[in-house]
């Protein structure tokens, strides 16, 4: 429908141009001698005085002169009333979509990617696991660095899309608690107080979410492949991943280089 009201735009603009060049552009006609121009009447009729055909004469050459003004007000007229009357039957969602699409392009070009941390599991999904005083835990993404939570966050995002979606265990962790898993032995970390990026918001602990419940174990198939994931996308954004370490730490993530080199950056 589109088309047709272009096509008859496009028709009215072709015969527009061709009156202008026949009746304003094009060398008009020699007016005819006087004696022509007082032609007798037709046998059988009167003669017609020559003030009479003058005069006819010159309302026949008046109209002819106006001619193309008022058939281009016609077109203009049956062009807007055709306009008009498809009007309702124009679909203009496309363009209206292609003009909201290149707009959020670039909103998303001007603004940087601002991603959420995602809704905390209820508090009794950290109860009873496997991970000595999980519970107690602090899981507060704002007493992380700023810079290496939107990092992990980009690395959650990514990781979800690949359908291993990851819950925060542990973010910051207070020296005293540091020191008490310490205490626990070496099999659980051999780190004491302020020796542990955690203490500085620049690590934190994380495990694979499967149907709403925690699998932290890395003996489970599906979360060895989870764990295998979060090692690949934290170390393609820049971090380190605790599974690489002598004491392996699968759920493990924390900024790459010394606290303060880290310092200084930011």
């Amino acid at each position: 429908m589109l088309v047709s009201v272009i096509g008859c735009f496009v028709a009215t603009f072709v015969v527009l141009g061709w009156i202008g060049w026949r009746y304003f552009l094009a060398p008009a006609p020699a007016p005819a001698p006087r004696s022509e121009r007082q032609r007798a009447a037709p046998p059988g009729l009167p003669a017609q005085p020559v003030e009479t055909v003058v005069g006819r004469r010159t309302l026949a050459l008046g109209l002819k002169a106006h001619a193309p003004v008022l058939l281009a007000s016609a077109l203009a007229l049956a062009g807007a009333a055709t306009v008009l009357a498809l009007s309702g039957s124009i679909n203009l969602a496309p363009l209206n979509a292609y003009g909201l699409v290149r707009q959020e392009h670039i909103q998303v070009a001007l603004n940087p990617e601002t991603l959420v941390p995602p809704p905390p599991l209820p508090p009794s999904t950290f109860v009873g696991t496997e991970r000595q005083g999980l519970e107690t835990a602090d899981r507060d993404w704002g007493k992380l660095n700023p810079e290496f939570m939107a990092i992990a966050l980009k690395v959650f995002a990514r990781l979800e899309a690949r359908g291993y979606p990851f819950a925060l265990l542990e973010g910051y962790r207070s020296p005293m608690r540091q020191d008490a898993l310490a205490d626990a032995g070496t099999h659980v970390t051999n780190a004491r107080a302020y020796q542990s990026k955690h203490q500085y918001g620049l690590a934190l602990d994380a495990a694979p979410v499967r149907n709403g419940r925690l699998v932290i174990t890395e003996r489970d198939p599906w979360a060895m492949e989870a764990y295998l994931a979060l090692g690949e996308e934290a170390e393609r954004a820049g971090l380190t991943w605790g599974g690489r370490w002598k004491l392996k730490d699968y759920g493990h993530i924390e900024a790459r280089g010394p606290v303060n080199d880290i310092a200084k950056r930011n």
